[in-house]
């Protein structure tokens, strides 16, 4: 957890293959904690071919029992059923926009929100940007895409700045 927060958590992403891995990660956490995730994060990476949107898109029965049955990822069928259609949905977005990037970066402006954060207990669940882009995303087709895992997504990929402000981190998000 130390790694996750002081290498990538709030740096800002533009990568959509790394944007995708991390929209699955964080619906792959709803009703768990981070920590069980980020420990099999190597696993869904393995799994999940690398998170490439386009092998997952053609995913059939075949491999979702394949991944049933792998011990690395939460073997969650709705989960697992989700990746896959958040895949294909991922792929139309990125025809649609020119990359999921441009799409998710929309929501903030295409630059971070940067919160004054003083202690955990100020990080809101959710805000109005979460929201939007949950709704927006739910439009499309997208699963496990509530306003609690947009905005989490949020903070993992730097479009919010939730660092503490007497983090080494608040000052410098943008460098790994």
């Amino acid at each position: 957890m130390i790694a996750y927060h002081d290498r990538e958590w709030g740096v800002p992403v533009h990568d959509d293959r790394a944007l995708f891995e991390l929209l699955t990660l964080e619906g792959a956490q709803a009703g768990l904690t981070w920590q069980t995730v980020l420990n099999r994060r190597e696993g869904y990476g393995k799994a999940f071919n690398d998170f490439d949107a386009r092998k997952i898109a053609r995913y059939g029965e075949k491999e979702i029992l394949r991944l049933l049955s792998d011990v690395g990822i939460i073997r969650n069928r709705s989960k697992i059923v989700a990746t896959i259609k958040n895949a294909k949905m991922f792929l139309e977005v990125q025809k649609e926009f020119g990359s999921f990037d441009s799409y998710v970066w929309q929501f903030v402006r295409g630059k971070p929100i940067i919160n004054r954060i003083v202690s955990m207990k100020d990080i809101p669940q959710s805000t109005t940007e979460s929201a939007t882009m949950s709704k927006d995303l739910l439009k499309r087709g997208f699963a496990f895409v509530g306003p609690t895992i947009c905005y989490a997504f949020m903070q993992a990929v730097g479009m919010v700045n939730d660092h503490e402000v007497d983090c080494f981190r608040y000052k410098a998000p943008n460098s790994k």
